[in-house]
């Protein structure tokens, strides 16, 4: 019989921005592991009465992997509540070569990562056509380095939009590195705090008063940062920026574009 752990999605923070399928594996699971930290408890309170739930904020990995292992092994099923989407800064990869080594397997349940909770809180499109068809999903430098070629400056020489994860502490790097690579000064950005949480904070500013405007707002943590012309506020006022994709003229595979003295 295969052994195995769920690594579930637990989303931005609303607890209802669970998807149907991790809330079930909640609902399902006898032992409920989370990071009290950062995923909501009005969420945690959809597990099963007789479920053990267990908080790790204040585990290291090693006591989480041997958690799991002796959970396993007597027979239950395990639910990994994370924070947003597994997939992003999720530190999945390091439990699950330790599971692995006990021959313990995983299934991963999608989330709703931070970083789309917050262009869905500041009404944001990241990718506007004509203008940025490409999103990076980043973070600044700061203890952890990042690899040779994903240097900050380098990768906002795309003049794309950005999305900084973890940054919050370093704002006056993120101006540096972007006026580095030709950002002007006025570029917008939108600094949403605690994304679909209660206390969820918007800041709007531009690149040169960054650094200034999350100081007097507090911000230093738990905090998306999002850079670009896709973030301008008048973006909605300007019809040069719209998709071939409803224009009548255009033809898909579901509809015949029609010629506009048609």
């Amino acid at each position: 019989m295969e052994k195995f752990i769920y690594i579930v999605g637990s989303g931005p923070g609303d607890p209802d921005l669970i998807t149907v399928k991790g809330l079930k594996i909640l609902q399902q699971a006898d032992v409920v592991m989370y990071t009290d930290s950062l995923v909501s408890e009005e969420l945690i309170s959809n597990a099963k009465a007789d479920a053990e739930v267990v908080k790790t904020a204040g585990m290291h990995l090693q006591e989480m992997v041997d958690f799991m292992v002796e959970r396993v092994n007597a027979g239950k099923v395990v639910a990994r509540m994370h924070t947003g989407d597994p997939a992003m800064y999720g530190a999945t990869m390091e439990q699950v070569a330790l599971l692995k080594k006990e021959g313990i397997g995983y299934k991963i349940i999608p989330g709703v990562s931070s970083v789309f909770a917050s262009a869905a809180a500041v009404g944001a499109e990241l990718t506007v056509p004509d203008l940025t068809q490409t999103l990076i999903l980043t973070r600044a430098e700061g203890r952890t380095p990042v690899p040779e070629f994903e240097k900050l400056r380098d990768l906002a020489k795309h003049h794309s939009t950005i999305a900084l994860f973890l940054s919050a502490t370093l704002t006056k790097k993120i101006v540096k590195e972007l006026q580095d690579a030709g950002w002007s000064d006025d570029t917008p950005i939108a600094v949403v705090q605690r994304a679909t949480w209660p206390d969820e904070k918007i800041v709007r500013t531009t690149l040169v008063n960054l650094d200034e405007d999350m100081r007097k707002n507090g911000i230093r943590k738990h905090a998306m940062i999002l850079a670009g012309w896709a973030l301008d506020p008048s973006i909605l006022e300007k019809d040069e920026y719209r998709s071939k994709l409803y224009d009548k003229t255009f033809t898909h595979g579901f509809r015949k574009g029609v010629k506009d003295n048609d």
